[in-house]
């Protein structure tokens, strides 16, 4: 496992952040054993959030921190804020986000969360009362750090400075789509994918990313063909020349490296020129020691710009 840090936090976290959304009391088998499998092989970082299966994730994984004894050991990313039935718009408001912090650490079994992120964005609340908000949490102790998923780079940038000017706790991280596979419309409503012009901004302030559907729900995995529009979804997001064109290419390159496509699409995502941890998804333990294995595949920038469309020449 390879790790890095990010700003205002000490511990050092695995560069392959595991998504636990799937993960419920009802399966603790299973869940337990993709949890221990990648604890076993140097992961430490938990994606979970208020909204995921009507709370069973953060319920699973308070189950296993407690029985496993591990917390201290955990780095575990929450998120709060999602629009529900009940409120079908973003709840960040500071008694809606006090409401899903105190619930959260409840089925976690813990006293605090080490990255706390913003689930959806919500304009109209100025991103200064925000940031008061959620810098009294650190001082309460129940928040390391935070972030924000699903905002547009302005307000990540109003935020941060605000934050700067007044001596406050800014967003340590984005969290954001971005894979090889670029979406043509998103996935869900409200979720917002690294623009070009946020990546020049990532790249220049070398400010951490943690994207989600970083292997782009599975589109190098071999399911997915011009003549399979069985998943509504993904023809709806994904499927266009241009990111059939990148699937060629990538069970190419693959196919010289002894990996796969899907090794490679999650490669892609970890050679970008700036801080990025993955959130991965894996099913099943097969799927999760291919994740793994992409930490091992060595992109050159020449591949990298092939990849993506930029360049019609791969130097080998």
């Amino acid at each position: 496992m390879n790790y890095e840090t990010i700003p205002g936090v000490e511990k050092e976290i695995s560069r392959l952040v595991l998504g636990c959304m799937v993960f419920s009391p009802d399966a603790v088998e299973s869940s337990y054993a993709m949890l221990d499998k990648f604890f076993a092989t140097g992961g430490n970082v938990l994606d979970t959030a208020n909204l995921y299966g009507g709370g069973d994730s953060e319920r699973l994984l308070g189950m296993w921190m407690k029985k496993r004894k591990n917390r201290s050991e955990v780095f575990l990313v929450d998120k709060a804020g999602h629009p529900t039935g009940a409120v079908p718009r973003p709840r960040i408001s500071p008694d809606e986000l006090q409401r899903d912090l105190r619930e959260s650490l409840i089925r976690l079994q813990s006293d605090y969360i080490d990255l706390y992120l913003l689930h959806r964005d919500d304009p109209r609340i100025p991103a200064s009362t925000v940031i008061d908000y959620l810098n009294e949490e650190i001082g309460a102790g129940r928040i390391r750090a935070i972030g924000a998923s699903n905002w547009e780079l302005n307000r990540v940038q109003q935020a941060n400075a605000y934050a700067e000017t007044h001596g406050l706790n800014g967003f340590a991280v984005s969290s954001n789509n971005i894979s090889l596979a670029v979406p043509m419309e998103p996935m869900w409503n409200g979720v917002v994918s690294v623009s070009r012009a946020a990546w020049e901004w990532h790249k220049e302030t070398q400010f951490p990313l943690m994207p989600w559907s970083s292997q782009a729900r599975g589109f190098f995995s071999g399911q997915f063909s011009p003549g399979n529009c069985e998943d509504s979804d993904m023809v709806r997001v994904y499927y266009n020349d241009a990111n059939f064109e990148r699937l060629r290419r990538a069970q190419a390159l693959g196919e010289k490296k002894g990996c796969s496509a899907i090794q490679i699409s999650l490669a892609y995502v970890l050679h970008q020129p700036f801080p990025i941890f993955p959130i991965i998804g894996p099913l099943r333990l097969e799927e999760l020691s291919s994740n793994l294995g992409a930490l091992e595949i060595e992109l050159s920038p020449d591949e990298m710009r092939w990849l993506n469309l930029e360049s019609e020449n791969r130097t080998d």
